[in-house]
């Protein structure tokens, strides 16, 4: 039995592992394949396939699109895509750009509230990669403001909190027709995280074709469903893992395990 984890962050966006340790990680855990999706970028990809070279790794490449659906926080997987695009490249160069805005007007709010973070030590968090709330939240411990990366987000950072601030470029149909342009299968991330099924339809119209419905934040009542909802409007489902490294350090990879046969439906599909 081969299995997949379909969800994984490099040091090119906000996980802590290079390219060579995501690769141990998986052969250490028994699994096949892996996509990293890194927030807003390719750049990690190539590395990974490289680092992944005599391993016995399928590298599926992948990209984790961030958008703004009115006040929510969208991410949209983006698979099989032409990662070297140039097109595409570009356009999340400019979304790189964003991200940096936002940590700007974050880091204001927080100011406000009482909690001093300085930009610099949330970019030496980043390291160059596509900068994040995880980021800030790793600055956050560092600094003595709180006492994990979960209590940053759940008083401060995470999404409806004071110091949460949207600002995203694409919408959700932006980002699912950019995945399709250059030839990937876009899925739904984490559906739990929109707090709001309903929209599920309407993001199907979009060109959803799938959701992530194997997810480690999703109880089995939420899984069945999901399952449901790929059975009545004919989606794929996928499932990852979600490992960031040591920035969710309880969240390793192949804590999620997806029998290879829905890499291989997400490959017929894209066909």
């Amino acid at each position: 039995m081969r299995y997949a984890d379909l969800h994984l962050h490099t040091i090119y966006s906000d996980g802590t592992f290079t390219p060579e340790e995501v690769i141990q990680e998986a052969v250490k855990s028994g699994i096949s394949a892996i996509s990293v999706v890194d927030h807003d970028t390719v750049e990690g990809i190539k590395p990974v396939i490289l680092a992944a070279e005599g391993k016995d790794i399928e590298v599926i490449p992948g990209i984790e699109l961030t958008a703004q659906y009115g006040r929510l926080e969208v991410h949209i997987l983006g698979y099989l895509i032409d990662y070297q695009d140039e097109s595409f490249k570009k356009k999340m160069d400019l979304l790189k750009e964003s991200r940096v805005e936002r940590i700007y007007k974050i880091l204001d709010k927080l100011n406000n509230l009482g909690l001093d973070l300085s930009p610099q030590a949330v970019f030496d968090m980043s390291e160059g990669g596509t900068v994040g709330r995880l980021h800030i939240a790793r600055a956050m411990v560092k600094e003595g403001l709180v006492g994990s990366t979960a209590e940053a987000f759940n008083r401060f950072i995470g999404d409806r909190c004071s110091a949460y601030v949207l600002g995203f470029k694409y919408s959700p149909e932006d980002a699912i027709k950019l995945i399709k342009k250059v030839g990937g299968v876009p899925i739904l991330a984490h559906p739990y995280s929109l707090q709001n099924n309903s929209l599920i339809p309407e993001f199907i119209e979009y060109g959803i074709m799938g959701l992530e419905v194997y997810y480690l934040e999703h109880t089995k009542a939420m899984i069945k469903l999901y399952e449901d909802y790929c059975s009545k409007y004919n989606l794929l489902l996928t499932g990852g893992s979600d490992c960031h490294g040591q920035g969710k350090p309880e969240v390793r990879i192949g804590s999620v395990k997806l029998p290879y046969e829905f890499v291989e439906k997400l490959k017929t599909a894209k066909r």
